[in-house]
């Protein structure tokens, strides 16, 4: 029984609603979901797994904001469900802060798809239509530079996170944007 928790999405996602009101801070889930179960099944990993540790990632966030709490709060949350170490320390890693060395390509994949997914979904927000189908590698890249545009999202955790996973940046955007295109309808994109 132990080991289903983890992989059931509706189980998941009853927790991320429980604890994640924000509408934002829900399709941020979505869309980190949805690149890491992409590339969960581009390297023949458990997708379901891979993708619960991205929907759960920061599901304690909008009651557990600070650098104190988040992402620490969450794992005592979900310690008590009954989730297992390995999930609980992907969710820790996606936090510099948290002191969870980012050991797994699980974990190196959460962290260059969390930041970059909120990124591509705010260049989303700017394009004429709204829709992820209009937005391209080069104009992310130039929306990086541009220092007031998403200011909350880290540039250099774009970056490192594509260098940790050992891909192009390039390549790792075109990645994440196709995945999100594929999966618009939930996202709202």
């Amino acid at each position: 029984m132990m080991q289903d928790i983890h992989r059931s999405r509706e189980y998941c996602l009853s927790i991320l609603k429980e604890y994640t009101k924000s509408d934002s801070l829900l399709k941020h889930a979505f869309a980190v979901e949805t690149c890491v179960k992409a590339y969960a099944k581009k390297f023949g990993e458990d997708e379901n797994f891979w993708g619960n540790a991205a929907l759960l990632h920061d599901f304690d966030y909008e009651m557990y904001p600070s650098a104190e709490e988040h992402p620490f709060k969450g794992n005592e949350i979900l310690k008590e469900k009954g989730f297992d170490e390995e999930f609980r320390k992907t969710i820790l890693s996606h936090a510099d802060y948290s002191g969870e060395p980012r050991d797994t390509l699980l974990k190196k994949t959460l962290f260059a798809c969390d930041e970059l997914a909120g990124f591509i979904t705010a260049v989303t927000y700017v394009r004429p239509s709204r829709t992820v189908d209009e937005v391209e590698v080069k104009s992310v890249k130039k929306k990086m530079k541009d220092k007031a545009f998403a200011r909350a999202v880290s540039r250099e955790d774009i970056i490192k996170g594509a260098e940790e996973l050992g891909v192009d940046l390039d390549e790792h955007i075109s990645f994440c944007i196709e995945a999100m295109r594929l999966n618009k309808e939930e996202l709202g994109l």
